[in-house]
């Protein structure tokens, strides 16, 4: 089991490697991180916040435990769950919504991907707030519990996989589509 954490750690970190950089690691130790993400998205919160609340239209399937991201769903309100369908009637809860004011602030729990596997569990805090004729966006997730070798060595590629997955949020945004566009040819 130990070599399945490092193995996707070893995973997280290659994505972090080729993701856009707006992220950081605010603070790291063996019984805990932050990590927090800052990006302008050229769209009115509304928007923002209605694209959000779908993850199955940004989130990547690389990072799910089904291979699909349309097996995500988000209930935004107290309560509700970002879920995730299993084949075979399985399913997954990554994280459980605590607060919700619809175009301005969200705030889940839990802990996500391998990390649901240890004695660990975090709060995410997605802030949206109006500027420069669109949308900042702030996401702060703090991660705290028990890990023998520590959390510390978790930080960096859990800020990866976060700043892939609100760049993606951002460019479907902004440009329809949660892929960048790599082929400039006219």
């Amino acid at each position: 089991m130990h070599r399945l954490y490092h193995a996707l750690i070893g995973l997280m970190v290659a994505t972090a490697l080729v993701c856009p950089a707006r992220a950081e690691v605010v603070d790291a130790a063996a019984n805990g991180f932050m990590v927090r993400e800052q990006l302008h998205i050229a769209a009115p919160p509304d928007q923002v916040y209605a694209a959000l609340i779908v993850p199955s239209g940004w989130w990547s399937s690389r990072h799910t435990f089904s291979g699909s991201a349309a097996n995500l769903t988000l209930d935004a309100k107290a309560g509700g769950c970002w879920c995730e369908k299993l084949p075979d009637g399985g399913s997954v809860q990554h994280m459980t919504v605590f607060f919700a004011a619809p175009n301005s602030r969200l705030v889940l729990r839990g802990a996500l991907g391998p990390l649901q596997g240890l004695g660990v569990d975090g709060a995410m805090t997605i802030e949206l707030k109006p500027a420069d004729g669109g949308t900042d966006l702030s996401v702060v997730y703090n991660v705290g519990g028990y890990l023998a070798d520590g959390l510390e060595t978790f930080a960096p590629a859990v800020d990866g996989v976060l700043a892939e997955q609100f760049g993606r949020l951002k460019t479907a945004i902004e440009t329809g589509s949660p892929d960048l566009k790599t082929d400039t040819a006219p």
